[in-house]
């Protein structure tokens, strides 16, 4: 199995302790394993994200000597491929249109953490097929299954189990 690694910063600021070092923590494991380090800039944030802080994060990773062996890759650039993604996930039935607004889940999460719950996505749209609520964007979710378990082998904790019942549809 070939190893990849990525590290993949916001442009929103300066490169911070807590980025380095997980750019670092990649950048080794790549090396000490005969990897590739792919460097991709998660540039979606398209209100914050600015040209200075790509700029910024590379003068750190260059001044930190983490060469990269692939990229920078930068995630507006692939816009076309994720909508394309997006379409095929709804049609499948793997995804869903979600209206919730913002203040809707700030509610929800306050009700759910008032009654001592995890606060969690309810899924009052998972299954929705009515009107659209007028002024409302909507969000594309995963359809977590509701049963069931996600198991994986994980390199550093070995056999990590998780319940569907457990995880949110994500957005």
């Amino acid at each position: 199995m070939t190893v990849r690694t990525r590290f993949a910063p916001s442009p929103t600021g300066f490169l911070h302790i807590g980025g380095a070092r997980t750019a670092l923590f990649s950048y080794l494991y790549a090396r000490k394993h005969g990897g590739q380090f792919v460097l991709r800039v998660e540039d979606t944030d398209r209100e914050r994200s600015t040209p200075e802080s790509v700029n910024a994060i590379l003068e750190g990773m260059a001044w930190l000597n983490l060469e990269y062996d692939e990229g920078p890759f930068y995630q507006t650039e692939r816009m076309a491929r994720y909508q394309a993604v997006i379409a095929q996930l709804m049609a499948s039935g793997h995804a869903y249109h979600c209206y919730a607004s913002r203040e809707a889940l700030d509610a929800l999460r306050e009700a759910q953490m008032a009654r001592g719950e995890k606060p969690r996505y309810d899924h009052r749209y998972r299954d929705f097929t009515g009107t659209p609520p007028a002024g409302v964007p909507p969000v594309v979710r995963f359809r977590n299954p509701l049963e069931g378990e996600v198991v994986i082998d994980d390199g550093v904790r070995g056999r990590v189990v998780f319940q569907n019942s457990e995880l949110d549809d994500l957005i």
